[in-house]
């Protein structure tokens, strides 16, 4: 949003109803200057409505103030007068039209406490309720209810892709905390209630993006740590086609292998940080290149050890996913004569893996792009970004971190010859204004993470992976779909 969209949002969204709020409360005979003093406006609107004085404590209790800021503003254009269905609404999603409206209304007129008895007994005509509005201001309350419970709280996820297999496997659904990193609050307001970017059916966006705020985290219970089942937005989400807000970019689950300022390396696919081995998922998964003795593998077998992406490369010989003690397993059957892991040397490349793993390859501002000879089993050694770290910025680092630089901090960044220009200022050094995260599959070697295309920012976490409540297997039959050993597992 540039300076001038932002002063007509705040104008519209912040003055305007102040300016109402004012001359309302002059009609009440309170001074007008009330209505400016975030907090202490809100005690006055609660004592004009007779509702108790502790329900201002309420206001303190985050998920729950949102609400009772409903009520309270309900409460108060009802002692108005205005106690239609349509009037509520107006009075809180559009302040910025109805306040200043009433408020220099000559027939508004402040009528008295609404939630007193006396009032609803003088008024009681006016303020009985249809069955239609009845259904109407459930509806709506539970919208709203849901929304901040989904926004502040806890959300469902489901498993859409093999990345994360065995730990998580496709079609698990998870519920999703977004209380241990602290619940990030939205950044495009205006939205559809529950669609993410696209509604369903019709495939049109499901958010307005001409207003969107500043990224604000409430405080959590924990920092993210290294191990951590983290759910993301999509980084690559800010490019083309779909240029997508930040809380609007598709979700992702992956496991945060390094936090900011760890210094990151992949050595034959065992992941280092600070030049120690990182502990490995137990349940995660990587290619085995597997040789028999000419005897077909017992398909009751693979299904029992969970054998993915089966692919014969001889009579003798086969390829697949699994786990470490799959594998091991595995080495046990008469008819296999080795099971070896698929690992590519460093400098090499994988033809199962053909899409070279360069995080620098997705931003091109005109730098040379240096052969590091990564590839997803031999990686780095590579620092992530954290706020308050200089980084030298030259031939090797820039391709690194030039993406970050220009796109999640908000930079115009451009080489000219040997020069890197940040904002049309020549710069050999950047800060950081963010913490980023090094997020990998437990799959290894069938998920594109964060050796493809880079870290992810601190304002893209939504939240922290808690347990899987509903696990379907779309493959299995009708019977067996529901995979109830699954249901209520922690993850891990």
């Amino acid at each position: 949003m540039n300076v001038v969209a932002f002063v007509i949002a705040f104008i519209i969204l912040i003055i305007l109803p102040y300016v109402g709020l004012w001359k309302l409360f002059e009609k009440a005979g309170r001074p007008g200057w009330e209505a400016i003093i975030p907090f202490y406006n809100f005690y006055i609107m609660i004592k004009l409505s007779g509702r108790p004085g502790w329900w201002f404590v309420l206001l303190l209790i985050p998920g729950l103030d949102i609400l009772v800021a409903i009520g309270i503003t309900i409460d108060f254009i009802k002692s108005y007068g205005k106690f239609t269905f349509a009037e509520h609404c107006a009075g809180v999603a559009l302040q910025f039209i109805y306040m200043p409206k009433w408020g220099f209304d000559k027939d508004t007129k402040y009528l008295g406490q609404s939630a007193s008895p006396e009032f609803r007994e003088k008024y009681k005509k006016a303020l009985k309720k249809t069955q239609v509005r009845e259904w109407a201001d459930a509806i709506i309350f539970a919208v709203i209810a849901a929304t901040l419970i989904r926004t502040l709280f806890i959300e469902a996820y489901v498993i859409p892709s093999a990345s994360m297999e065995s730990s998580l496997l496709i079609g698990d659904y998870l519920f999703v905390s977004k209380v241990n990193y602290g619940a990030r609050l939205p950044m495009t307001p205006v939205a559809f209630p529950f669609a993410h970017h696209t509604m369903p059916l019709i495939n049109t966006k499901a958010y307005w993006d001409g207003i969107e705020l500043p990224y604000y985290r409430l405080p959590g219970l924990s920092d993210i740590k290294k191990g951590d089942v983290v759910v993301f937005n999509y980084p690559m989400d800010a490019d083309s086609p779909y240029f997508r807000p930040v809380d609007k970019r598709e979700n992702y689950i992956k496991r945060c292998q390094g936090t900011p300022g760890d210094t990151l390396s992949v050595v034959n696919a065992q992941v280092f940080i600070n030049s120690k081995a990182a502990i490995t998922p137990p349940k995660g998964e990587i290619t085995y290149d597997v040789r028999t003795d000419g005897n077909e593998l017992n398909p009751q077998v693979a299904n029992d050890l969970h054998l993915s992406d089966l692919s014969s490369v001889s009579n003798t010989e086969f390829i697949t996913n699994t786990t470490e003690d799959a594998a091991k397993a595995l080495r046990g059957y008469s008819n296999i004569k080795s099971v070896t892991p698929r690992l590519t040397p460093r400098g090499a490349s994988d033809p199962l893996n053909p899409v070279y793993p360069a995080i620098f390859s997705n931003y091109k501002v005109g730098a040379n792009i240096p052969d590091y000879k990564w590839n997803v089993d031999n990686f780095g050694p590579i620092i992530v970004p954290q706020k308050g770290w200089t980084v030298k910025l030259d031939s090797l680092t820039f391709p690194i971190y030039g993406r970050a630089i220009a796109v999640y901090e908000g930079n115009k960044v451009e080489v000219s010859g040997k020069d890197i220009l940040i904002n049309g200022k020549k710069a050999d050094s950047y800060t950081f204004k963010l913490n980023y995260y090094f997020m990998m599959g437990d799959n290894r070697h069938n998920s594109e993470d964060s050796r493809f295309w880079g870290f992810v920012p601190e304002d893209h976490i939504v939240g922290k992976a808690l347990f899987i409540w509903m696990s379907v297997d779309d493959n299995a039959s009708f019977i067996h779909k529901i995979r109830w050993s699954r249901l209520f597992n922690l993850i891990h």
